[in-house]
């Protein structure tokens, strides 16, 4: 089957032909570390996390980066003291650096909460400010940007009298540009209104500063991007993705910088997720319709009547299309735990299933209602189609219900069948959309949890603490776990 892509480029689904055979290069704008991440993010990136995933198990090689940006995101192109990290290093009184490794560190617990995956290279924008240095360089020196004030700004006017488009991937023209771009301190700065910067002077109250040619500052926002990428896919790659609000003006900024360094399309393929709402409107922090990924999981929130485990969350998330808006509430969360529960006994049942000889006689024979051939084949359908997971996860509960007849004696299956249904789900469910079965979780932790306590117990009897050893054994035994010593160490059982 062919693997189709909508472009946001194009407007349209395309077959994607990748530049390298078998292999992908798949960029994906990661989060402005200054904060923690929201739940928002999480869809953007657990969305890329499904194509990843979908990707590698259609047989592709994929070379996934996924940035952090560390330096240099500002609100705009006019006011520096909007850089966000000064505005959150002044607010928590700590360094900006401090604000990066803090949020950072979130980021990664989040995503790991939730069963992302991690990218193959994930670079920070302070590890390539020399990369981000010479491409300011590389433009100015091809009359596609000027410095002015000791700040480097990229020329839209210059860039589309050449015959190019600034404007091509979110579809806008250079009037509408001109019309909309608002009156900013620093504007004065520029040659013309829409321009946009690569490197911006440092005031002296700016912490995060470098040295350039241009004087001590930071690099813009926009730039960032097409260094790492092009570091580490080349001047032409496959896939970037990243969130709708991208699109303009960062993505559109990075298409420009790329044609205009490198005399050609940056990308093939540009991909967009789109946005998650909540109770049907839009989440914001100024109007209190608003929840952070882990309130969500916790059940520390008063929106929603319990906690939700995150391959729950991440279930609710794979039904809605990646370019639809997804909207959560109370209801579709319940919703969502219920088919998820289902799913996961159908997988417990399969697991455990075994194959059984049956009565082929002519009066007793009966087909199976499902065609195992076929149902595969809509299954890698849907995935082909643009990575569609509510489609993928429709067919999915086609053998939920079949699982479950099977179960019951009301479905037949030949030993072959089986086996390749066995791993037909295992590989959808676990591998590709990502989902954890929340039971088994629970036994690895717990045998975790009672490891950590046959050691402390082992450590107590070689110190001859034997009232701590004692202890902990009886406690246990109380809960209804007796530990048993045995020539091969302690193992134990649940009454």
């Amino acid at each position: 089957m062919n693997l189709k892509i909508y472009n946001s480029l194009s407007g349209e689904k395309e077959i994607f032909k990748p530049i390298h055979e078998n292999s992908v290069g798949m960029y994906v704008c990661g989060p402005t570390v200054y904060s923690n991440v929201h739940l928002g993010n999480v869809r953007t990136f657990m969305s890329f996390d499904f194509i990843y995933r979908s990707l590698v198990h259609l047989g592709y090689k994929v070379r996934y980066v996924r940035n952090i940006t560390d330096a240099g995101h500002l609100t705009d192109d006019g006011d520096v003291d909007n850089d966000r990290f000064v505005k959150q290093s002044r607010l928590e009184k700590l360094e900006p650096m401090e604000i990066v490794q803090k949020y950072t560190v979130d980021f990664h617990k989040v995503l790991e909460v939730f069963n992302l995956l991690p990218p193959t290279i994930e670079p920070t924008a302070t590890g390539h400010i020399l990369e981000q240095i010479e491409l300011t360089q590389k433009l100015i020196d091809k009359g596609f940007a000027y410095e002015s004030n000791g700040s480097v700004y990229f020329d839209v006017l210059e860039y589309n009298k050449r015959g190019l488009n600034y404007g091509e991937l979110s579809h806008r023209n250079i009037e509408e540009l001109f019309a909309n771009t608002r009156n900013l301190d620093g504007q004065n700065e520029k040659k013309n209104a829409p321009d946009f910067a690569l490197w911006k002077a440092a005031s002296p109250a700016h912490i995060m500063r470098w040295n350039s040619p241009w004087g001590e500052g930071f690099p813009g926002w926009h730039l960032e991007c097409t260094a790492m990428s092009t570091k580490y896919l080349g001047e032409k790659f496959d896939i970037h993705g990243g969130g709708m609000d991208l699109k303009f003006p960062h993505h559109e900024c990075e298409v420009a910088q790329g044609k205009a360094c490198n005399g050609t399309e940056p990308v093939n393929y540009w991909m967009h997720a789109n946005m998650l709402t909540m109770n049907g409107q839009r989440m914001s922090k100024s109007t209190g319709n608003y929840i952070l990924p882990m309130e969500l999981v916790s059940g520390s929130n008063d929106f929603f009547e319990k906690p939700f485990h995150p391959s729950v969350v991440r279930f609710n998330f794979m039904q809605a299309h990646y370019r639809s808006v997804l909207d959560i509430s109370n209801e579709a969360m319940v919703a969502s735990e219920k088919g998820f529960q289902r799913l996961m006994e159908a997988m417990k049942i399969l697991k455990n299933f075994e194959f059984k000889e049956v009565d082929n006689s002519p009066v007793n024979h009966q087909s199976p209602t499902i065609n195992l051939k076929s149902w595969k084949e809509k299954c890698y359908t849907a995935l082909n189609d643009d990575f569609n997971s509510p489609i993928l996860i429709a067919h999915l509960f086609e053998a939920v219900n079949f699982i479950f007849k099977l179960k019951d004696g009301k479905e037949t299956i030949s030993e072959n069948d089986l086996a390749e249904l066995k791993t037909l789900m295992n590989d959808f469910v676990f591998d590709v959309l990502g989902l954890q079965n929340i039971e088994e979780n629970n036994n690895a932790k717990l045998d975790q949890t009672l490891q950590v306590l046959i050691d402390l117990r082992n450590q107590a009897r070689k110190s001859k603490n034997f009232d701590l050893s004692d202890q902990i054994r009886d406690r246990l035994l109380a809960e209804g776990i007796e530990l048993k010593d045995g020539r091969e160490g302690t193992s134990y059982s649940i009454s």
